[in-house]
């Protein structure tokens, strides 16, 4: 057989198999999840649920039966008595599905395979409103109403018979509303409305009485509290008071003492301050004349070794002269020699008289000072008395010129004369002046312990004493 041969039995086999892929896809059947496939032949009656099966054509053939969840309303349209014999219109809600056991699908398949969706629900509906309208005839209205779940648990368990005779079951059955023609429910919760509603009032008074009853008592326990505290800071407040007078009190007292102690320290200083003052006044006046004597002993030592100095300037000056001279002129006479020398020697002994005569005044002129220094120094010793006046006298127009001073800082005075007479206007200020500078002797007279009279009288008796030889 050659290459083509080959190729096309190849080709028709691949067909073959392809055609019976095709083919035995079209026979095989899968059931999904929500339905059941039954399956009738020459095989007999099988369910097939959640797998597939192969379905012989011409012997065998197959329906599918839905599992899902069906819901539909239940509302039988003549009225339903209650056990009371109040007429009442109910609607409710089912929720029923063919069960998963193959028994229950068989015996369904049995019963509304060949029908229609809409003839199967009514059917359903038919033999669940038969049952609702038994159960409603053994309730009565307010049960009804007040537990829907009591009615729908009560059909599920009624129905449960005829539905599983039907391959079904009830998943759930609720009541959606229920009505009646005579107002019976409107009227039915009157009494309670008006119940609660004066429950609801006398609560409402007794909660506002009860309200009251602590407002007024949170009032006066808080007026309690207020006046309580009131009286706490009342009292609060006059201790600190009292506190605070106590402490100022006590602060009053403590800067009086510490003023009084200033002051007298001051007074002690300043009195110790005149004291040590006069005291070091008198050392410096000492040191004064001690410093004097040495100025003049150090001038008389200063101007004999100047004379000194100079004596040895000259020698030595004048030797050197004669040095170089005779040097220069060693072929001169010896005579001229001796004549210069002659007269250099008459010219230093010229120098010096003259330079211890020079000193000799100065340290005179010393002396005497010195001398003039311890008669002032004893005089002012032996006539303290008089050197005081003297001094008191000397400084009277100071301490009046000091007394005037703060009216030179005035740069006006505005007079306003309220009286006549010397007392007012002008005359004040100049007759108040006048009286000022009169006080100065009887300040003089404070400051020396002795009335003015007697310290003049004591310097006209020194001035009569003769002079101490």
């Amino acid at each position: 057989m050659d290459t083509q041969q080959i190729f096309v039995i190849v080709g028709l086999m691949l067909l073959a198999i392809l055609f019976l892929m095709m083919m035995f896809a079209k026979l095989f059947r899968k059931a999904g999840p929500h339905e059941a496939i039954i399956v009738y032949g020459f095989r007999g009656t099988r369910v097939v649920k959640g797998r597939g099966t192969v379905i012989f054509p011409m012997v065998e053939s197959c329906r599918g039966l839905s599992l899902e969840l069906m819901s539909f309303d239940v509302a039988p349209k003549q009225d339903l008595y209650t056990r009371q014999g109040v007429a009442v219109t109910v609607e409710a809600v089912a929720q029923i599905k063919v069960k998963s056991d193959p028994e229950s699908i068989l015996t369904a398949s049995e019963q509304f395979l060949t029908k229609a969706p809409e003839e199967r629900e009514g059917l359903i509906r038919l033999v669940m409103e038969g049952h609702l309208r038994g159960i409603i005839g053994q309730l009565t209205v307010e049960e009804i109403v007040k537990q829907p779940e009591m009615v729908g648990d009560r059909m599920r368990s009624t129905c449960a018979d005829d539905m599983n005779k039907m391959g079904l079951e009830v998943i759930s059955f609720t009541i959606k509303e229920v009505r009646d023609k005579n107002e019976y429910i409107t009227n039915m919760g009157r009494p309670d409305v008006a119940r609660i509603k004066r429950d609801a009032d006398v609560a409402t008074a007794e909660a506002e009485r009860d309200t009251a009853i602590k407002r007024a008592e949170a009032s006066r326990e808080a007026a309690i509290a207020k006046a309580k505290a009131d009286q706490e800071r009342v009292l609060a407040e006059t201790l600190s008071q009292a506190k605070q007078a106590e402490a100022q009190r006590d602060l009053e007292i403590k800067k009086a003492e510490y003023i009084e102690g200033v002051k007298r320290q001051q007074a002690q200083a300043d009195k110790a301050y005149e004291i040590q003052t006069n005291v070091m006044q008198q050392k410096v006046r000492a040191e004064e004349v001690t410093i004097h004597q040495v100025e003049k002993e150090h001038e008389v030592l200063v101007q004999e070794a100047e004379i000194k100095r100079r004596e040895a300037e000259l020698t030595a000056t004048v030797a050197k002269a004669a040095e170089y001279e005779r040097k220069r002129i060693e072929t001169l006479a010896e005579a001229e020699k001796q004549r210069l020398i002659m007269e250099a020697e008459g010219r230093a002994s010229a120098i010096r008289a003259q330079g211890e005569a020079e000193a000799e005044i100065i340290f005179k002129k010393g002396e005497a000072e010195a001398k003039a220094m311890n008669i002032k120094a004893e005089a002012y010793q032996e006539f303290n008395q008089a050197a005081i006046v003297d001094k008191l006298i000397s400084n009277m127009p100071e301490v009046v010129r000091a007394l005037a001073a703060p009216l030179a800082n005035v740069d006006r005075i505005t007079v306003v004369s309220t009286g006549n007479g010397d007392s007012a206007g002008l005359n004040k200020v100049t007759g108040d002046l006048t009286k000022m500078a009169a006080q100065i002797p009887a300040l003089f007279e404070t400051l020396s312990g002795m009335p003015l009279n007697d310290l003049f009288a004591k310097v006209r008796s020194i001035g009569d004493k003769p002079p101490k030889q």
